[in-house]
């Protein structure tokens, strides 16, 4: 397979196949196998494809490095655990690709977080505390991360157990997540340097030599942002467009009334008029793309047709949790916190539909909300 290369203008040149369609009608992969947990591999003279491991599915993040004056800036910074620990020292180290040599002195700039997950931030105070690296990121994403740490702090808030229990979780299943969510919600959230750089949507930020246009998108998380570069044809597009997996959207305790699956679905949009389809796509996850429009193009009718089939379930009255069949290939049984991410995402479509007026609800006696179509 040719890989992807650099020519003198520092663009990334994709291979024939990629070059004979402007819109192919599935992802196109030009860049070969990735780099191994914990190494750098470069997709040029200023570009660094580096792949960290995640304790959890998908089992990886891709973290981009961009050469930026005499060190690099880095997209997103991996799980705050041991091994991630471990990468980013041997990364920094002496020996790593990354290392302050007296003639090379490499080491990180910045980190530009695309948005507050975990595997995307998780190291981001460890960095700053360490190697004295900056943060920036959007003022929402901030935001929405300190107060799920602020959050994580106490018992299971009221807020999570009314959400549930209006979902149809059993008294079982919601005591099970009370007696995990400090704990678990403690392991994963970790506190952000206290001091950021702000960015925000149509900023351009200057990085080396090539600037960068922040496009925001939404849904995923609350403003999540994605880096594109006119001169040199990429696209940084964190979780908000993925290759072989679709994003997680889900309504979240906070905001039980929100539409995230309409925020979702404008941001494909909003990126497909924003972004040429030229552009190689460099995503959080799976492996570096051509073919950014089709991909869109088909998320979106992935979404609609499972909107179709939710709708033609609701003919009778039914629960959060009774519509999972229409919405999941894998059953949701056991684990809570599968069924946790089942029930935020089946009710971003059953809010969706309540938001394009297909579909209403009423709450029982016991607080359980019964949806149905119009």
């Amino acid at each position: 397979m040719t890989l992807c290369a650099v020519r003198a203008t520092g663009r990334v040149a994709s291979d024939e196949t990629a070059r004979a369609s402007r819109t192919p009608r599935t992802p196109i992969y030009p860049c070969g196998e990735p780099p191994a947990f914990g190494e750098a591999r470069e997709l040029g003279s200023d570009l660094c494809w580096i792949r960290l491991e995640l304790p959890f599915s998908p089992g990886h993040i891709n973290i981009w490095a961009l050469r930026d004056g005499a060190g690099w800036a880095v997209i997103d910074s991996g799980f705050a655990d041991a091994t991630t620990r471990a990468a980013w020292a041997h990364l920094l180290g002496p020996q790593g690709p990354f290392g302050q040599h007296e003639r090379h002195p490499r080491l990180l700039t910045r980190l530009i977080a695309t948005h507050m997950h975990q595997d995307h931030i998780g190291m981001a105070n460890w960095l700053a505390s360490e190697y004295g690296v900056a943060l920036w990121m959007t003022q929402g994403e901030h935001a929405a991360s300190l107060d799920a740490a602020r959050e994580a702090q106490g018992a299971l808030p009221e807020a999570h157990r009314a959400l549930y229990r209006r979902a149809g979780w059993s008294e079982r299943a919601l005591a099970q997540h009370a007696a995990r969510y400090p704990r678990a919600e403690a392991a994963a959230l970790h506190a952000l340097p206290a001091d950021y750089t702000r960015i925000a949507a149509g900023d351009t930020l200057h990085i080396g030599a090539h600037a960068w246009r922040v496009v925001i998108g939404a849904g995923h998380s609350p403003e999540h942002a994605c880096l594109y570069c006119p001169e040199r044809k990429l696209l940084l597009s964190g979780d908000q467009v993925l290759p072989r997996i679709s994003s997680n959207v889900s309504v979240w305790p906070h905001a039980c009334d929100a539409d995230p699956l309409g925020d979702w679905l404008g941001s494909l949009a909003h990126l497909a008029h924003a972004v040429p389809d030229d552009v190689l796509v460099l995503p959080a996850h799976n492996e570096p793309f051509h073919g950014l429009h089709a991909r869109l193009a088909d998320l979106r009718t992935k979404r609609e047709r499972a909107l179709a089939r939710l709708l033609a379930l609701l003919d009778e009255p039914k629960r959060a949790v009774d519509v999972f069949g229409a919405l999941f290939a894998r059953p949701v049984d056991g684990d809570v916190s599968l069924l946790r991410m089942a029930t935020g995402e089946s009710l971003a479509y059953l809010n969706h539909l309540q938001h394009r007026g297909e579909i209403e609800s009423s709450t029982d006696a016991h607080g359980v909300a019964w949806y149905r179509r119009v």
